[in-house]
């Protein structure tokens, strides 16, 4: 079976259209690096539009061998993978985004190993790569399809790109939904693929610092805005669009419910937009449960994506559908963690399938 893998980036199209439309003498290193993103964003998703396969179900019961990273620098240009600087087992080098990504990886290797048995991204022991210095104040990080790529920043509105574990686990949970569900990149279905890579994403990053789910902040990509944002992060996964509120970059546009759902052609039909939704369903299950959300809640989202049974253009109702059916597996009909999905994706406005109106 086989899908396009979509260029997959942390910065939403409509937040750099933002920033590269402002004027302002102050913000124009922020405005022409925006700008210079943006270009590239069309340009990635033709040249990395190359089908690749969805793992069998049965892959994920290989048990899981050690991480294999290796860092490269691009040196500002964009060319890749470019120059190794470290390799598995050797020491730091001392540039923190060479180091960050490499830490950022194993973090991210050992969630799915410890807490899900998966055997790397592929779930059949895929090399974990990631380049860093890629381009010139290079506004985002993205998953290849092969490999995570890291700009550093403008250094007016966003610091490097390696600062956010959660963006690394984000960028590399693409790469498990390629090897696993293949969501396609569009519509409801792409802002699952886009749910997912936040929702593990955080859990990284949780399971890397021990956070219970109380002491998590849920913020998606918390430390990648300067000192002159005024804003916490990209996404919040607790309360979407509360995530920043700024005067270049505007009001964070995610809906917390299907009341807000948008409808649109942009951003391959509002994958960055409307995945607040299915994000604050996760959150809603997590906190309901209590304790570590790398536990029961996550169980029942990496069995829906991981299982086999869930439509690579899956809806949100077909998705909320999906993770009660794994939480009645995995925990019984009469459980408190089958009632929390079905109370979360009420809560967010999600019919399921056949489901009264």
């Amino acid at each position: 079976m086989f899908f396009p893998t979509p260029y997959c980036s942390i910065v939403p199209p409509y937040l750099l259209r933002r920033l590269a439309a402002q004027s302002e003498p102050e913000l124009s290193t922020a405005a022409r690096a925006a700008k210079e993103a943006l270009h590239h964003v069309p340009s990635f998703q033709a040249s990395r539009a190359i089908p690749s396969p969805v793992a069998l179900p049965g892959m994920r019961e290989l048990k899981p061998s050690p991480p294999e990273r290796t860092v490269y620098d691009a040196k500002f240009a964009e060319r890749l993978p470019g120059t190794v600087v470290r390799k598995e087992g050797e020491p730091p080098t001392g540039d923190p985004a060479a180091d960050e990504a490499y830490d950022g990886l194993g973090d991210t290797h050992r969630l799915y190993a410890e807490a899900f048995g998966r055997n790397s991204i592929d779930g059949n022991g895929l090399h974990l790569d990631a380049t860093v210095h890629y381009g010139r104040l290079y506004d985002n990080a993205f998953w290849d399809g092969q490999q995570m790529v890291f700009g550093d920043g403008d250094g007016q509105v966003f610091e490097r790109f390696t600062k956010s574990l959660s963006v690394i686990g984000h960028e590399l949970t693409h790469g498990v939904t390629q090897y696993s569900a293949g969501l396609v990149y569009r519509n409801q279905a792409g802002a699952l693929n886009e749910s997912m890579s936040d929702v593990f994403g955080a859990l990284v990053e949780q399971y890397a610092r021990k956070q219970s789910t109380a002491e998590a902040s849920w913020l998606i990509g918390e430390g990648l805005f300067t000192d002159q944002v005024q804003g916490a992060a990209l996404r919040s996964m607790k309360a979407p669009g509360t995530a920043y509120d700024d005067d270049v970059l505007g009001k964070d546009p995610q809906p917390d419910s299907m009341d807000g759902y948008v409808r649109t052609s942009a951003d391959n039909g509002g994958v960055h937009i409307n995945s607040g939704i299915p994000n604050r369903a996760f959150c809603l299950v997590a906190t309901a449960l209590g304790g570590n959300a790398w536990d029961a809640p996550a169980q029942i989202w990496y069995e829906t994506l991981t299982g086999g049974t869930l439509s690579p253009t899956a809806t949100f109702g077909a998705f909320a559908k999906a993770t009660a059916a794994s939480a009645k597996e995995l925990f019984g009909a009469d459980s408190k963690e089958h009632d929390a999905v079905r109370s979360a994706w009420e809560t967010v406005k999600v019919k399921f399938p056949g489901a009264r109106r």
